[in-house]
């Protein structure tokens, strides 16, 4: 079979949009009438792209596309999923079709179908839209869940989802395009959790089992109240749904509570999520080590931010004791805490 290369077929369509006006002109009536006549016949679809064209039956929206075919000359319309799609008529020859799939067209529930319409009929050729690649906004929750327990996990493009624990694939109760219920399987303890769907897959950045906090607080390191900081509870968490702020004054701190665990030897450090004014930075005091002068200070951003820091990184610590932040640039400013817990060697 032969091959053709995009740039054959787009070097072909600008000659045929410059000479298409002299073209018409000179088809007789008698063409005109059997080209019109002829009914449309679709080969295959592929992406527009450099080098060889592959055929697919999978496209995505906001990337162009060439039809390849027979009796597109009299084209009239095209539809993805039903939807009327917009393209240009000097990109267009009896043989091939570049068309932009509209960033509207649906992807869920839809017909998955390819429709093209000339003078001479239409034909209907299967096609899928696929939506994006999944992603995760708000991780999974709980994290500290246990095996036969639900998660949820927040994300967007959830299309048919498949949801592993490691390489074990979860039992999925119900899912959404945003949310997907799935229970823990045997083994699922430190396992990272991956989606995957049609249009590729996406993994989690903290294991099963590994939370300090994620909604609630675990072994006892939560800031105490007179820290005078307030839990809020919505969809804008970086980690669940529920995480603390406090509106902090110049070299102000928020004072985790004391406790203990010496049982780290899985893990190579800890993690946290974290946001405040643009350029604001907060001291990471570790283990109550105030006056550590090689102490991580924390530039942050306005969005939520994921940071990680090794136990080489606090004193070669060998246990958790307490967990504490000060303000550090004297200006003071509103920060968020959210998302803690130990990173997986």
């Amino acid at each position: 079979m032969k091959k053709f290369k995009i740039k054959d077929i787009f070097s072909f369509l600008i000659i045929v949009s410059i000479f298409v006006g002299t073209l018409t002109s000179c088809t007789s009536d008698d063409s005109e009438s059997i080209n019109s006549s002829a009914p449309p016949v679709i080969n295959n679809v592929s992406i527009a792209s450099a080098g060889d064209l592959v055929p697919t039956t999978v496209g995505y929206a906001n990337n162009v596309y060439i039809i390849q075919g027979s009796g597109f000359s009299t084209l009239e319309k095209i539809y993805f999923n039903d939807v009327d799609t917009y393209f240009n008529p000097t990109m267009v020859t009896d043989t091939d079709i570049f068309v932009n799939i509209d960033q509207n067209t649906p992807y869920e529930n839809a017909s998955s179908e390819l429709k093209v319409v000339t003078k001479g009929g239409t034909v209907i050729y299967p096609f899928v839209i696929a939506p994006p690649a999944p992603q995760l906004t708000r991780g999974f929750q709980p994290v500290n869940a246990a095996e036969g327990e639900q998660i949820t996990i927040y994300g967007d493009f959830f299309l048919d989802p498949v949801v592993s624990f490691g390489s074990t694939e979860a039992t999925i109760v119900s899912n959404t395009l945003t949310e997907i219920i799935a229970i823990v399987p045997a083994g699922g303890d430190k396992k990272y959790i991956t989606v995957t769907t049609i249009s590729g897959d996406v993994t989690s950045t903290y294991a099963v089992g590994t939370a300090l906090y994620d909604d609630i607080w675990y072994g006892g390191f939560a800031p105490p109240e007179w820290n005078n900081h307030v839990y809020e509870t919505n969809n804008t968490a970086a980690q669940g749904t529920t995480y603390f702020k406090k509106d902090m004054g110049g070299w102000d701190n928020v004072q985790g509570e004391w406790s203990w665990d010496d049982q780290i030897a899985d893990y190579a450090g800890i993690r946290m999520s974290l946001k405040g004014p643009d350029g604001s930075k907060l001291k990471l005091v570790f283990n109550g080590n105030w006056s550590d002068d090689t102490a991580p200070i924390i530039t942050l951003t306005s969005e939520w931010k994921e940071y990680y820091f090794t136990w080489a990184e606090l004193l070669d610590a060998g246990h958790v004791q307490n967990i504490s932040f000060q303000e550090f640039t004297g200006n003071g400013g509103e920060y968020y805490f959210d998302n803690f817990g130990y990173i997986l060697k």
